[in-house]
């Protein structure tokens, strides 16, 4: 939906990332959700009136299950010194419908062995790839090797709507060694048709 949000809609639940406000650039529309993940509590990732029904929010690290939806979020920073910068960030990791996605928020930094143990398995991973606030093109693509991923999701990245100062997807796709992707609307995934090695996908916002 642009940024770090997304929603993702398994059989029994619908989950949205990262919420943003309105002044960001993107639109909401008028979303519903059963769980709302908030990877730390910065205006543009934490706009939880824009979403309506009766969500349950996460906001931080923990074990959590709702509705069939196991949720794990795991402790990071959103800098390279320990949070000292710019303070704390949780990953997720949901088992949704089989599948095991993993939205990284603002992560900061590679990770250590201990993070990508607890983190596991990944088949989805939702990867910030813009740097200034997050990890950059050439970090990003270290995470990459350390999750071994099926399915790569780029976010938080500058595009025409935003005004932060972002790098834009570009970046991240040559350093990936790729060309320009299509955007898709959305994306379909399940245990069945995960792609068999590590694959890029490029979400319209």
């Amino acid at each position: 939906m642009g940024h770090s949000c997304f929603r993702i809609k398994g059989s029994n639940a619908v989950i949205i990332t990262d919420p943003f406000p309105p002044d960001l650039g993107y639109t909401l529309g008028k979303q519903t959700a059963n769980i709302i993940t908030l990877s730390h509590e910065h205006p543009s990732h934490s706009y939880v009136q824009g979403i309506g029904g009766e969500p349950r929010i996460i906001r931080g690290p923990g074990e959590y299950e709702i509705s069939g939806i196991l949720i794990i979020g795991i402790a990071t920073f959103h800098d390279t010194q320990r949070g000292q910068v710019r303070g704390k960030n949780t990953v997720y990791v949901m088992e949704i419908d089989g599948v095991s996605v993993c939205h990284l928020g603002d992560l900061g930094h590679v990770l250590s062995s201990e993070q990508v143990e607890e983190i596991g398995t990944v088949d989805v991973l939702l990867l910030p790839v813009g740097g200034r606030s997050t990890i950059n093109s050439t970090l990003a693509s270290e995470v990459i090797r350390q999750l071994e991923p099926k399915a790569v999701i780029p976010m938080h990245y500058k595009t025409p709507v935003i005004k932060r100062e972002l790098d834009s997807v570009d970046v991240f796709l040559k350093e990936m060694g790729m060309g320009q992707i299509e955007p898709r609307p959305k994306l379909s995934l399940s245990k069945s048709n995960l792609p068999l090695s590590t694959q890029v996908f490029l979400l319209n916002s």
